[in-house]
């Protein structure tokens, strides 16, 4: 963890002593608050992509220093994981927002309930594709492991010298086997 961030609480109680009525400055303590540099480091992320978040009001500073530096709160770890796991399921930026203003605004206009619902059709959703898309990959592999077995015969078998052309009539192989479709398309 960052040095700079002792200042900051002090300078933040110092702040609050001062003006002890300021609705402007959170209670924090207890909890470590981090500028936007510590925040990204702690994530992975850049700072530009912390600034980004908050443009699209995903992420929202918990206060400003004195110096009106922006301070973060550790939920601001969890949502940025949050949308990181989002984006890695191949959600934008743009539909994390529609997904998180849709979940507030069913928040405040219904219930709780009714916001998970929501969200919940939306992962259900993205794992149905997720799991076609595992269908695809899996179907993938299997041909990329039978063309490298039906390759192997080309690397250990084959004569160094012969030429390309001749590996139309390739006798290395048996009539009978299948030629997968990533070597045929070199025969094509």
């Amino acid at each position: 963890m960052s040095n700079v961030r002792l200042p900051i609480l002090r300078e933040l109680r110092e702040a609050r002593e001062a003006e002890p009525s300021s609705p402007s400055l959170p209670d924090v303590e207890g909890e470590t608050l981090m500028q936007v540099g510590d925040l990204a480091r702690e994530t992975g992320k850049t700072v530009r992509a912390i600034h980004l978040y908050e443009e699209l009001e995903l992420l929202k500073p918990v206060a400003r220093s004195k110096g009106r530096y922006r301070l973060y709160g550790q939920e601001a770890l969890v949502r940025i994981r949050w949308i990181g796991k989002l984006q890695d399921l191949g959600f934008s930026l743009t539909d994390i927002k529609t997904i998180v203003r849709d979940f507030e605004t069913e928040g405040t206009n219904g219930s709780a309930s009714a916001a998970m619902v929501k969200v919940r059709e939306v992962y259900k959703q993205k794992l149905d594709e997720t799991r076609a898309q595992i269908a695809r990959l899996s179907a993938l592999e299997h041909e990329i492991l039978a063309s490298l077995t039906y390759l192997e015969a080309c690397r250990s078998v084959c004569e160094p010298d012969r030429v390309l052309h001749t590996c139309q009539t390739c006798d290395h192989h048996s009539r009978e086997e299948k030629v997968p479709d990533l070597v045929a398309g070199f025969r094509a």
